[in-house]
């Protein structure tokens, strides 16, 4: 896994580490706390492209999650240290669609994906509203980057029983 940096592809997030007080009754990160840890590295992504805390005073909007897929792959225990990573798939006017790995920062295994779509949101309004020309330079220039990767392969999984 790369070191976070600016303008690596993928955004590579900081090293966090997995509390005592996320692990669950079978000894391992609880679920929700996956989220947590993935949505740590998105605002640190959502920075870099402007979109933090000082856009929502600024320009009283911010990015709202629409759906999002996590798939689960390998345990992670207490004190674990792990580092995120976004990948921008695409984006509209209004919507970002993104991708997400966690991985152990010093064992290097994936252990979980995320795929998400945010919605941009006038803060007033509540509702839904078209990104500014300036922010959809900047996604524009993520894309562009993070396109290099190539497709995911977890990307775009569904969720089911598969009938025998």
């Amino acid at each position: 896994m790369p070191e976070p940096s600016k303008t690596s592809a993928p955004f590579v997030g900081s090293i966090q580490t997995v509390k005592p007080e996320w692990i669950d009754y079978n000894g391992h990160l609880n679920m929700a706390f996956y989220n947590v840890l993935f949505d740590n590295c998105v605002d640190e992504a959502f920075i870099e492209l402007g979109l933090g805390p000082e856009y929502v005073k600024k320009r009283n909007a911010s990015f709202f999650t629409a759906e999002v897929h996590i798939c689960y792959l390998r345990e992670l225990q207490e004190g674990d240290p792990v580092r995120a990573s976004v990948q921008l798939i695409d984006f509209d006017e209004k919507r970002a669609h993104f991708y997400q790995e966690l991985h152990h920062a010093e064992e290097g295994f994936v252990s979980a994906t995320s795929e998400q779509i945010s919605l941009h949101v006038d803060m007033a309004l509540r509702n839904v509203a078209p990104w500014p020309d300036d922010v959809l330079a900047r996604l524009r220039g993520m894309r562009d980057m993070h396109q290099e990767l190539g497709r995911p392969e977890r990307l775009g999984r569904s969720i089911g029983l598969k009938k025998k």
